[in-house]
């Protein structure tokens, strides 16, 4: 067995390490606080000299994102990162993947807003990444990392995932999780594929070599509307196997509890905490998180809720992902919603108080 290379790194240091080793083709984006460290660990590493992936700074990121799209419509893996304003900038192209059906991964490191906001972390691009802020009716897988070590498992799994279903990926983080510091397990390098692999495992891409074919051709138009309306009913039976096949999350201490915290990314972490200190004071508490966040884990939060007097969702944003809870929950248990904006990160003492109003309100 090889031995296990372990680095203290940050979140988007670690997300760069595991591009480098798990055999990305390119990377393309552009410098955006608070996630701007990914392209500058790349270029630091110079990966371009050792697995020949190439690393390139775009003009912007409408730019990156198509240069995203012609990478993966001829079957490489190739990735963005950006935070929360250069990701709406992205949303155009990314529709267009998933209309075209080409795999890539979106990596969004979020920032406070609307607009411009602030440089510091929110999760208040939860609705942008699950509801899909281009145009018709598609979905990106959305996975959301709780520590770095998942900022850099997360990578091989979004390209497993986007090549499973030809389909955007996207890694929904924070400025918590990308600029903290935690030891990592570095994923084990594996090589570039081939031109002649690439051919073989994706004969949909255009690759340039037609091999006595019809070369394809890799676009999401199409002028006929009943030509559409079957495309559109295709995307649908794929996003319904993706929602049977590939939910992902965790629970913690779930097993006694009689209250729930909801929480996803950075806010899980904190609650956490949180549930420690309320358990100390009497209340028993667990934690879900859902790690895929589309698909929703609806079914499952829904069985651990109903052995639950009270749900709190704790979010860094305005109540976002607490429409999904409330959908899958479906009246069972009342449901409550804790948040802080503008880039405050809650301590675990908010939460608990806010977990102490619903129980004083459920009569317990």
């Amino acid at each position: 067995m090889a031995e296990q290379e372990v680095m203290l790194l940050k979140g988007n240091e670690a997300i760069a390490h595991a591009c480098i080793r798990t055999g990305v083709d390119g990377y393309f984006g552009y410098p955006i606080t608070p996630q701007s460290e990914i392209i500058e660990t790349l270029a630091a590493l110079k990966p371009w000299e050792t697995t020949g992936m190439v690393v390139l700074q775009a003009e912007s990121e409408v730019a990156a994102i198509n240069m995203v799209y012609g990478g993966a419509g001829s079957g490489k893996k190739v990735l963005t990162t950006s935070s929360s304003p250069g990701v709406a900038l992205m949303q155009e192209g990314i529709a267009y993947m998933a209309g075209a059906e080409v795999p890539g991964v979106i990596v969004n490191v979020q920032r406070g807003g609307p607009g411009l906001g602030t440089i510091q972390p929110s999760q208040s691009d939860y609705f942008q990444a699950t509801r899909g802020g281009g145009n018709g009716d598609y979905n990106v897988i959305v996975l959301a990392p709780a520590s770095v070590q998942e900022m850099a498992d997360f990578v091989d799994v979004a390209f497993t995932l986007a090549f499973r279903y030809r389909n955007p990926v996207m890694i929904l983080s924070d400025g918590v999780i990308g600029q903290m510091m935690e030891r990592v397990v570095l994923p084990p390098f594996k090589p570039r594929r081939t031109d002649e692999e690439v051919e073989w495992e994706c004969p949909w891409a255009s690759t340039g070599r037609t091999n006595g074919r019809k070369p394809n051709v890799i676009t999401s138009l199409e002028l006929k509307p009943e030509i559409m309306e079957m495309r559109n009913l295709h995307l649908q039976e794929k996003y319904a196997e993706i929602r049977e096949k590939e939910v992902m999350y965790e629970t913690h201490l779930c097993d006694d509890a009689e209250y729930l915290i909801v929480a996803f990314g950075s806010a899980a972490r904190i609650a956490e905490k949180s549930i420690e200190e309320a358990r100390e004071q009497g209340i028993k508490v667990g934690l879900f998180r859902p790690i895929t966040l589309w698909p929703f884990p609806s079914k499952a939060v829904k069985d651990v809720a109903k052995h639950c007097k009270g749900v709190v969702v704790a979010e860094i944003n305005a109540g976002q992902m607490i429409e999904d809870v409330r959908l899958a929950i479906d009246g069972i248990a009342p449901v409550e919603h804790f948040g802080r904006l503008g880039g405050i990160v809650p301590e675990p003492e908010e939460i608990v108080e806010a977990l102490k109003g619903i129980v004083s309100r459920t009569g317990a």
